[in-house]
């Protein structure tokens, strides 16, 4: 976690004066449930220990200064008329979110911001809601604001959906503002219920970061939504009370797949057996059966590369890597897809072998260094520092 005491002097140095507060939003890893959050699923995620910071004090105008630490640049903007920016595509996720807060009807004041992040860029670990929540938490705080965590998720989810134009789904910015210690909670998409289960002590999470940088914006994840629609559309045909993949069921596709086009249907299949996956693993962590649960991760991870086409050679490569270590449960591919990471679940007394020998044999083998991370479950968006 970055230091808050030095995140402080940052802002004073920048800024001039020390800031009325410090937040921090996390990244998430998601465990299971890959694509199913913007089709009405279940998912499986986790809040993790790296978080986006946000350094933030008033001003006595209507001016949004924004500092970036990790672009080393700043970037401002008026209350009165936002817009994108596209010298700073990063700002936009801050401009979207102060557009949406405004679009209630709250009242701002101007501010400085300095944001400091430890959550990887292009990793798939949700750096950009990280930033969206974090960024909402503070101007609730700044403006004395009261949004609770459900709604300050669909304020930062809508910032990214019709500012930014990633059509994604509720489930980064939800863990980002709810997460819970030392557990993983399994969100259902559509009433945003969720229950928060305890991982076992006896595994923990292990990231790796192919190296292979992802941007959902230029990436088939707007595509991918598109698919999902049209083969809704189809079988609606049939089954006319499906409003999403969610109501749809693995006999449903057997029965009407003949309908669908080869493409369509197996971007179908992969939610439809995926939503399924995710009900299964709640069952076995509940009863800490990590053997399965590991099996449905190596599971989900076929069905991205098989049937929705999300994976990569060197995603691939780092799942291979993986399973073939002692102490390895399960391995998947996590996040949108197209580069990032992967996520395994490692029994704990294998954790420091499984780490050097994936590093080693990745590097061996491909053309990228990998980053690993060893993550715990934290707490989501909350007050960093500061009275």
């Amino acid at each position: 976690m970055l230091d808050v005491p030095t995140l402080r002097e940052r802002f004073t140095t920048h800024y001039g004066a020390e800031p009325k507060l410090i937040v921090r939003a996390p990244g998430r890893v998601n465990l299971l449930g890959e694509h199913t959050d913007y089709n009405d699923g279940f998912v499986f995620p986790a809040a993790i220990d790296r978080a986006t910071y946000v350094a933030a004090g008033n001003r006595d105008d209507a001016q949004i200064v924004v500092y970036s630490g990790q672009f080393k640049v700043t970037d401002s903007f008026g209350l009165a008329a936002i817009e994108r920016s596209a010298a700073h595509p990063w700002s936009n996720y801050v401009r979207g979110v102060v557009r949406g807060l405004l679009a209630r009807g709250d009242t701002l004041k101007g501010a400085n911001l300095l944001i400091e992040s430890d959550v990887p860029l292009g990793s798939g670990l949700s750096s950009s809601a990280a930033l969206e929540v974090a960024t909402g938490y503070a101007f609730q705080l700044l403006n004395d604001i009261e949004i609770m965590g459900e709604e300050l998720a669909l304020l930062a989810q809508a910032a990214e959906n019709t500012f930014v134009g990633v059509q994604c789904g509720i489930m980064d910015q939800f863990i980002s503002a709810l997460g819970r210690e030392g557990h993983a909670l399994m969100i259902d998409c559509r009433d945003l219920s969720y229950e928060a289960v305890p991982l076992p002590a006896a595994a923990r999470i292990v990231i790796c970061n192919s190296g292979v940088h992802h941007s959902l914006g230029d990436s088939g994840y707007n595509q991918r939504r598109a698919e999902c629609n049209e083969a809704v559309r189809i079988l609606r045909e049939f089954k006319p009370t499906v409003k999403a993949l969610r109501d749809v069921t693995l006999a449903d596709l057997q029965a009407h797949g003949a309908a669908l086009p080869p493409l369509i249907l197996a971007r179908a299949r992969h939610v439809v057996s995926e939503n399924q996956r995710v009900l299964d693993g709640l069952t076995a962590l509940r009863s800490g059966d990590l053997q399965a649960f590991g099996a449905l991760m190596t599971a989900s991870h076929i069905s991205q590369r098989d049937d929705y086409a999300v994976s990569v050679p060197e995603i691939d490569l780092l799942v291979d890597i993986a399973l073939a270590q002692p102490g390895c449960y399960g391995s998947r591919l996590t996040g949108g897809g197209f580069g990032g990471s992967t996520v395994s679940m490692v029994a704990t007394e294998y954790v420091e072998a499984f780490t050097a020998a994936l590093a080693r044999e990745y590097q061996a083998r491909g053309e990228h260094e990998a980053t690993i991370l060893v993550c715990r479950a934290i707490e989501g968006v909350k007050r960093a520092g500061l009275s």
